[in-house]
């Protein structure tokens, strides 16, 4: 397959074994259908929300589906209902997710731009332009970690190749050799622009040779042409070959959305020659007559039952049931695995807080085939700050992955791996970079299972290194962690000492969430060594430790500022003032209760973080304090942060924008007054 190729007229002119070209037509009857009658639902009333209809574009997802194992993975986008059909889903539980219903694939909770099917490896459909393609990527990994022959199916439309995600991808599976077929449904516009004022090319398919990956444009409504094309890379790609960009050439017939209600862009010219002349409904069942493939009989047998399925998919749908709020919340989140931690009373070993981490991820490596490391610099090297230092020596290239630096699809090859079945986990080499992977988190990672219903579990562990103290200034130097507790779906956790680093990311790398995993630099270099039992241990996700017992006041410390109220505490004993230190330990899910029985004991409550104070996750702690706790006090919670200024480059002015030890006292000693 030549890179940046028109396809041949040749092709087409290659006859398909009759029952080829029955089910590649019986499919896309079926979606032509189903797409009518869900704009006739919608105008009744019964879907609701919207629906973005696929009409026009059948031929290009039945002839993908007909080169497809049932094992194959397919990730879909938010015009997605062809692209399930053709893989086989159920249109019953279709359709009841259309209108809502518990009886929905998604239990009522995705809708039409997020239907999928995990036991078909139907990645689902996705409301987020282009974002097929990063979870693609880690489909195909695990795919090719499992060694299973799998193959990967990528559907997006023009505009996502002018997303980053599109190039990241294509190098990421490139450099890679996944097995991924990346095909672009040209239907020609956006919402309402055409591609030919967005784009830098005549043809997406001349994008490939920039990442010496096939490329060829193709008529995506001839359906004979693409089964041919896309087989080729199937083929290909099972053979450990790589990917290949496959653009198909075709039109929408409605317009974005059934709700969009804009005045239609396209020239009618132009909209009648495709809708009359290239309806691939129409072409296909002139190649069926004309190499007399099916019988005519057969062809009005195959119409009958597509109505007779339909009428009974819309009688499913409209006898389910409404999802209740407690199914709703239940989907959020995979139950956290129970976990009986060691402690450390007798252990004499000490590990700096790198040491535990490494020692972490070796020995759940060791135990778990489906656990791996990627990221930036991780393999020889180790990482910048050695955290990786030895896993690529012991597990292989395979195992511990140099990235390129392309955060977005790196993250989102996570989230597609952890869902395709493996245990990803993937470094951000500084946590200021997390801002590059926002969707892949915050749309994609948090709120898949939910989507899906509840369904699925998204195994993966993000970690890197935060926070100030080294002289990295204000782009590499940030606390971010309240992005992420304000987020429904993601597990925060923040340890402050070797024995919970190495408990709690062992912890996060078996739970069944997407885990975001702080380790602050100020513990990488000045937290000191602690003990560490050797065993292999976890400890519990949403258990705080309280770190110091106290009587006068409480301090509720996280991360590296638990050392730094410790030292303060050891200071104002002197002074008489007994101060209790609890280290939440993960964020999210909190432990209120451990904050709270030591507030109902202090009566006196100072937070500390290192991220700035205004916005902080310090403002929730204060918050659910007030809230549950405040018959209790005796005086007002108090917050200390950063400064409300970016981190500085001056060594001076970076101690005095970080909470310090004499600081965390005298607002105790304040406190106290």
């Amino acid at each position: 397959m030549a890179t940046g190729r028109t396809s041949q007229d040749s092709a087409t002119n290659m006859q398909l074994p009759g029952e080829v070209l029955e089910g590649i037509y019986t499919t896309m009857r079926r979606i032509r259908r189903f797409d009518e009658y869900t704009h006739q639902l919608f105008e009744e009333g019964l879907v609701k929300g919207t629906a973005h209809s696929y009409v026009g574009q059948e031929a290009i997802a039945a002839a993908v589906g007909a080169n497809l194992r049932e094992d194959d993975f397919m990730a879909s986008n938010h015009r997605g209902h062809g692209h399930c059909i053709a893989k086989g889903a159920d249109i019953s539980l279709m359709m009841a997710e259309l209108m809502g219903r518990e009886s929905g694939y998604c239990g009522g909770l995705g809708g039409s731009m997020h239907i999928a099917d995990m036991n078909l490896n139907i990645l689902g459909a996705n409301g987020i332009v282009g974002a097929a393609m990063p979870l693609s990527t880690g489909a195909g990994l695990a795919a090719k970690l499992q060694g299973k022959g799998q193959v990967v199916v990528a559907f997006f439309g023009d505009g996502g190749s002018n997303q980053g995600v599109f190039h990241e991808s294509m190098n990421l599976a490139s450099v890679w050799k996944l097995p991924v077929l990346f095909i672009c449904e040209n239907n020609q516009y956006a919402l309402s622009t055409s591609y030919r004022q967005t784009t830098s090319v005549d043809q997406v398919a001349r994008r490939a040779a920039g990442y010496e990956v096939p490329g060829v444009t193709i008529d995506g409504n001839d359906a004979v042409e693409v089964y041919l094309t896309v087989r080729e890379a199937v083929e290909r790609a099972r053979a450990g070959d790589g990917p290949t960009l496959i653009e198909a050439m075709t039109y929408r017939w409605g317009q974005h959305s059934m709700r969009a209600n804009l005045r239609d862009p396209r020239p009618e010219k132009e909209y009648n020659d495709w809708v009359k002349r290239r309806d691939p409904v129409k072409r296909i069942e002139k190649t069926i007559r004309s190499e007399k493939a099916v019988p005519p009989k057969r062809m009005k047998e195959i119409a009958a039952n597509v109505e007779s399925e339909l009428e009974s998919a819309i009688e499913f749908g409209k006898k389910g049931e409404e999802p209740t709020v407690e199914e709703m919340v239940a989907a959020v989140y995979s139950p956290h695995e129970a976990h009986q931690e060691p402690g450390t009373e007798g252990v004499t070993r000490e590990l700096a807080f790198t040491e535990a981490l490494n020692e972490a991820m070796r020995q759940e490596m060791a135990r778990d085939d489906s656990v791996f490391l990627m990221g930036e610099d991780v393999g020889a090297t180790g990482g910048i700050f050695q955290v990786s230092k030895g896993l690529m020596d012991e597990f292989g290239e395979d195992r511990v992955r140099d990235t390129p630096i392309s955060e977005a699809t790196f993250v989102g090859c996570g989230v597609g791996a952890a869902i395709a079945g493996m245990r990803p986990i993937v470094e951000i080499q500084i946590f200021d970079f997390i801002a590059l992977t926002m969707d892949m988190l915050v749309n994609q990672a948090a709120k898949f299972r939910f989507m899906l219903g509840g369904k699925p579990k998204v195994p993966l562990v993000v970690r890197g290194p935060q926070g100030g103290g080294i002289r990295m200034a204000a782009q590499h130097s940030q606390s971010l962690e309240a992005w992420f507790t304000h987020v429904p779906g993601l597990v925060v956790v923040g340890p402050s000492t070797p024995y919970d680093a190495k408990g709690l990311l062992t912890a996060a790398i078996r739970d069944d969430n997407p885990v975001i995993f702080l380790e602050t630099k100020l513990l990488y270099v000045e937290g000191g060594n602690g003990p560490v039992p050797e065993e292999n241990y976890a400890i519990p996700i949403g258990k705080a430790d309280v770190k110091r017992e106290g009587t006068d006041v409480t301090v509720v410390a996280t991360m590296a500022m638990v050392p730094r109220a410790l030292s303060a505490a050891r200071t104002l004993e002197r002074e008489g003032i007994s101060v209790e230190v609890v280290d939440p330990r993960t964020l999210k899910p909190l432990d209120e209760e451990t904050i709270l029985n030591s507030v109902m004991k202090t009566n006196r409550v100072l937070i500390v973080h290192e991220a700035w104070t205004t916005g902080g996750f310090g403002a929730e702690v204060a918050s659910v304090i007030a809230d549950k706790g405040f018959d209790w006090l005796d005086a007002p919670v108090k917050r200390l942060g950063a400064m409300d200024t970016p981190m500085p480059y001056n060594d001076e002015l970076e101690r005095a924008t970080i909470p310090s030890t004499d600081k965390i006292a005298e607002t105790i000693r304040e406190l106290m007054q």
